[in-house]
Formats: structure tokens, C-alpha cells, sequence
């Protein structure tokens, strides 16, 4: 939380894919069909939900990841594209990422997720990002990609100064190293719990939880509370921000949403009530709308 912000901008290294979103009326039985009520197609995964939220804050935003060498990954480049993300380190290879997502109620989603290994971030593929990351004011970490990339990615960004962010739950075998390089880790609940090695029931395991990663690395962690809303906590302060009283078409991508408005409130200086204050906005507007893909035009 020290305001920096050299105004080169923020890159994103994580997921790149098509997501297609079908909502129902409910989900057949096994042997039976039903109609799509709504259906959506266009960039998603991860990586770009964030880079999209990032970019429709006015954060100047570059996306680090892989797309196929197939007609889907044209595709979704041209949408980066126009969303205004800056799309030059992102590889071609393979065959892009599909993600399903199947809403069938309000508020209740299914994620089919079809990751094709070679979808993900290498080291090698930094190698092309590296003037990009050398001149980040902000990198962001999606912690679905290859351990080896990401502690690639934030010993780069670390040694050029740029503030290092990541979402998700560093695997055991590089946890104490990637976190003791991170400024700001978030993680749902889920994630939570892997990075306690137990259930974490309530505010006050979340919030030992929390104290317990400031010694480690981190100097912001933001944990999400199933049923209460999201909890961030930094050396001298904490403050839960409750679920916003919206209605919930689909949760996907509210936590992409989440770190995009956090990154964006940091980077102009703001302390972690203020930027909690956005991250959650964002999340609430983005699980009004069906898919992961934010529209947060009206926050920025």
C-alpha cells in the first residue's frame, strides 16, 4: 500500500480462453434435454476476466498467456483487442481453452472447464514478456498456472520493483517462497483453506488466517467468506465488507472482478478501505450479469 505507480501499467499472467455461457431453466436428467434460455460466447479464462475489468477502470493493462493456433483463438485476440488490452505476449499454440459455464438458476453455475496443457504459461513463454514485466508497475498472478512460471514471473517483477499481486493458493512445494514475494494475495474460500490446511468456518479463522500470511510475504490479504462477504486485512487494520445487496445472476468471474478494482484503487494511491470499497463494487456488478466477462464501464 505504498502508492507507487510509474504509470507503465499492469500485467495480467493468467488464463486465456472462450468461454461459452448457456442458462436454463433447469438441468436435464441423465437421457433428457432442455432448451438454452440465453447463450454467450467471447474472451474469458482468468487472466483476461481481469485484464477486461482492469482496462474498463482506465488502467493501461497487458496480458500474459496462451491462446490455440485455431480459429477461437483469433477470435478471442481480436477481442483483447478491442477491449483494449495489449495483447503482444501472448502466445499461439495448440488449441485455445474452452469454459463452459451452465446456469440453471439464479446464482447456481457449473464450470466445465476443457485446460489443455499446453494452454498454460511457461517460463519460456515469460521470456517474451520480459520487457513488459520489467516495466510493470503492478503484476498480477492467476495461481492456476505452472508453479514454476509464476515464481518466475514474480522474482522479475520483484527485482524491477513492481507491485506483485496474486489470486489463488500457491501450491505446497513453492507456497513459502512465491509468498514471501507477493504484496497482495487474495483467495476464495476454497483457496482459503488450502492455505490453511484446514476448514476455515468463520471471520475469525479467516481473520488468523489472514495475520498469520502478513508474516510471510504479504502485505494486503483479501479473503472471501462464504455467506458474508470479503475480508482484508493489512498490518495495522482489517475490514470486512459484507455481500452487497444485489440480486445474483451468476458468481462467475466476481473474483477477477474483485482483484481488478483492488489493482486499479491501489495503483492510484488508495488506502485498503477505499480500495476494498471498489474491489467490492466491482464484484457486485459483475455477478448481476451472466458470465465472467465484468462491465464495470460505470465504476470507472
Amino acid at each position: 500500500m505504498d502508492g507507487r505507480e510509474r504509470g507503465a501499467g499492469v500485467v495480467v499472467v493468467g488464463q486465456v480462453g472462450r468461454d461459452l455461457v448457456l442458462r436454463t431453466d433447469g438441468l436435464p436428467e441423465a437421457g433428457g434435454s432442455a432448451d438454452v434460455a440465453e447463450r454467450w460466447e467471447g474472451l474469458g479464462g482468468k487472466g483476461a476476466n481481469q485484464a477486461v475489468g482492469l482496462a474498463q477502470l482506465g488502467v493501461p493493462v497487458r496480458l500474459v498467456g496462451v491462446v490455440g493456433e485455431d480459429r477461437a483463438g483469433a477470435l478471442v485476440l481480436a477481442r483483447a483487442d478491442r477491449d483494449g488490452i495489449d495483447t503482444a505476449a501472448v502466445v499461439r499454440r495448440g488449441r485455445t481453452a474452452l469454459l463452459v459455464d451452465l446456469v440453471d438458476a439464479p446464482g447456481s453455475r457449473r464450470l466445465l472447464e476443457d485446460v489443455p496443457p499446453e494452454s498454460l504459461v511457461t517460463v519460456a513463454d515469460l521470456e517474451r514478456a520480459r520487457p513488459a514485466l520489467a516495466s510493470a508497475d503492478t503484476v498480477s498472478l492467476q495461481l492456476q498456472q505452472p508453479s514454476a512460471t509464476l515464481l518466475a514471473a514474480a522474482r522479475l517483477a520483484r527485482r524491477h520493483g513492481a507491485r506483485v499481486v496474486a489470486d489463488g493458493a500457491p501450491e505446497p512445494d513453492v507456497r513459502d517462497e512465491l509468498l514471501s514475494l507477493l504484496d497482495v494475495l487474495r483467495a476464495d474460500a476454497a483457496e482459503a483453506e488450502l492455505l490453511a490446511d484446514r476448514p476455515v468456518h468463520s471471520a475469525r479463522d479467516a481473520r488468523a488466517l489472514a495475520r498469520h500470511l502478513l508474516t510471510t510475504g504479504p502485505a494486503l490479504v483479501a479473503l472471501a467468506l462464504p455467506d458474508e462477504g470479503d475480508l482484508l486485512v493489512w498490518p495495522d487494520g482489517e475490514h470486512l465488507f459484507p455481500l452487497a445487496d444485489v440480486p445474483v445472476t451468476d458468481p462467475t468471474g466476481a473474483g477477477d472482478a474483485f482483484v481488478a478494482g483492488l489493482v486499479a484503487a491501489l495503483r492510484r494511491g488508495a488506502d485498503p478501505v477505499t480500495a476494498g470499497r471498489l474491489a467490492t463494487a466491482t464484484a457486485a456488478a459483475t455477478v448481476q450479469r451472466l458470465g465472467g466477462r465484468p462491465d464495470l464501464s460505470g465504476l470507472a
